[in-house]
């Protein structure tokens, strides 16, 4: 049995490091966790059982990944660094139920690796009564994108155990008529529930970041899910929505959906909804937002 403890230490990585010829400052943008309950913190939250497929992107040193093969079914991790896949390698190989990609997790900025993708399909499909969660500490610089375009998928995973820069998780909680709330807020609260389980001083970590740092564990609610008929569409229209978030309703309606609608049916949207047209769409709630996509979606069809 591997001890993914020894792994963590700042001592270790230290040493195993330098013994590899690896310049973190220079080479990588990533930070490493070296508070070992914290590591715990994010494989617990995860609520890990042997029916469950884990995507981790990030590998680092393979210190969560083996913890996280303790628990689950099968373990799916990406490093895109040749250097720490090398390193994880050399830690990782003894494990039977670890799969490790040496691969970016995005094709391309809007668009998750269809290898990645295909693996954990792979893994889903051998039984039945499997489930697909994330479970990372994530990349500062591809969190955004890679949490959105994996609440686009037919099928997402079911629940998020990350860390992520605490920046990032103040949008994703954000509330309406906050600073922080804006698109994705938006798009990850009408699909899931989210929590904010630990705020992360830059201490905890190595090389120190600039920032603090969070763990989140967001979780898919089928039933919200359930409410948005064209994903793409709802996706697309939020984005737009917040272009100008300063604008009044009305006017950013109309640039989100320029072309589609004129002004006289703009209006009948907004008086379906109960809407003078004036407010700010930072200022309505999710649900808000989600009714208001559908209504302007219904109109276009028509």
């Amino acid at each position: 049995m591997i001890n993914s403890q020894q792994h963590q230490t700042l001592s270790f990585l230290r040493q195993r490091f330098a013994e590899a010829g690896i310049d973190l400052h220079k080479k990588l943008g990533q930070n490493f966790l070296i508070d070992l309950n914290l590591v715990r913190l994010i494989a617990d939250s995860a609520e890990l059982g042997p029916e469950d497929v884990v995507l981790e992107v990030g590998t680092g040193t393979g210190s969560l990944t083996a913890m996280l093969a303790e628990r689950a079914a099968v373990v799916v991790t990406v490093e895109i660094d040749e250097d720490l896949y090398r390193l994880a390698s050399e830690h990782l190989y003894q494990l039977s139920n670890v799969v490790m990609l040496h691969a970016d997790a995005l094709a391309r900025k809007n668009q998750l690796n269809p290898q990645m993708l295909t693996e954990v399909e792979k893994h889903l499909a051998q039984q039945p009564n499997r489930r697909w969660k994330l479970v990372a500490n994530l990349p500062y610089q591809i969190a955004t994108p890679l949490i959105s375009n994996l609440l686009a998928l037919d099928r997402p995973p079911e629940l998020m155990a990350i860390t992520i820069q605490k920046e990032l998780a103040d949008r994703i909680t954000a509330k309406p008529s906050t600073k922080d709330y804006g698109a994705l807020s938006i798009w990850v609260q009408t699909q899931c529930d989210v929590e904010l389980l630990r705020v992360m001083p830059p201490e905890v970590f190595w090389p120190r970041p600039k920032v603090s740092s969070a763990i989140l564990r967001i979780r898919l609610n089928e039933a919200k899910r359930a409410q948005i008929p064209d994903r793409d569409f709802f996706h697309q229209f939020v984005r737009d929505l917040f272009q100008h978030r300063r604008k009044f309703l009305r006017s950013e309606l109309l640039g989100a959906v320029k072309g589609k609608l004129d002004k006289p049916q703009m209006d009948a949207v907004l008086r379906e909804l109960r809407l003078t047209g004036q407010e700010r769409a930072e200022a309505l709630s999710p649900h808000q937002i989600l009714q208001l996509a559908e209504a302007v979606r219904r109109r276009i069809q028509a």
